[in-house]
């Protein structure tokens, strides 16, 4: 398992960033404290696990804590991918990908791994999801834009589930 350890970098903050050294992602999310945390997982946090989590945090409106982590970070984001959020206007221009850790893993609620097999963290007490989708590296936008819509209509799924166990309003 490739999961780093609490010592290690912020995974949340670019890997040049000066702010990056000791600050804890679970104070730098924006959702209210009370509020269920989502955790997209999957191999490279380059494609499935970064569209999710786009989608969650676009649909949620603040309701939904979320975030997005591979178990072997890409260098960067997938083109296609990016360019198939773009066209549903969610711009993934700025984001990266960021490594799974331990702090992550144990601040989520739910944990939804998309292909990431024994290389994620398995902890006590955490609702896991395992959404077998098609890896979008290497397929055109096409494939890219399929990938996309399937992953739109279970983040929904998710957020209805999510708001409705947790009393909010739909």
């Amino acid at each position: 398992m490739n999961v780093a350890r609490e010592n290690d970098q912020d995974p949340l903050a670019r890997p040049s960033s000066p702010e990056a050294p000791g600050v804890r992602p679970e104070l730098r999310t924006t959702a209210p404290p009370n509020v269920p945390v989502v955790l997209f997982v999957c191999v490279h946090n380059a494609g499935r696990s970064q569209m999710a989590a786009a989608l969650l945090d676009h649909y949620a409106h603040g309701q939904v804590g979320v975030y997005s982590a591979g178990s072997t970070p890409a260098a960067e984001l997938n083109p296609a991918v990016v360019a198939a959020m773009t066209e549903i206007g969610l711009d993934l221009s700025r984001e990266f990908p960021k490594p799974l850790t331990d702090t992550l893993a144990r601040g989520a609620d739910v944990l939804v791994t998309m292909g990431c097999g024994d290389a994620c963290p398995v902890y006590p007490g955490k609702r896991y999801l395992d959404w077998e989708l098609e890896d979008p590296a290497g397929q055109p936008l096409e494939v890219v834009r399929h990938i996309r819509d399937e992953i739109d209509g279970r983040v929904q799924a998710l957020l209805g589930e999510l708001l409705h166990a947790g009393g909010a309003a739909d």
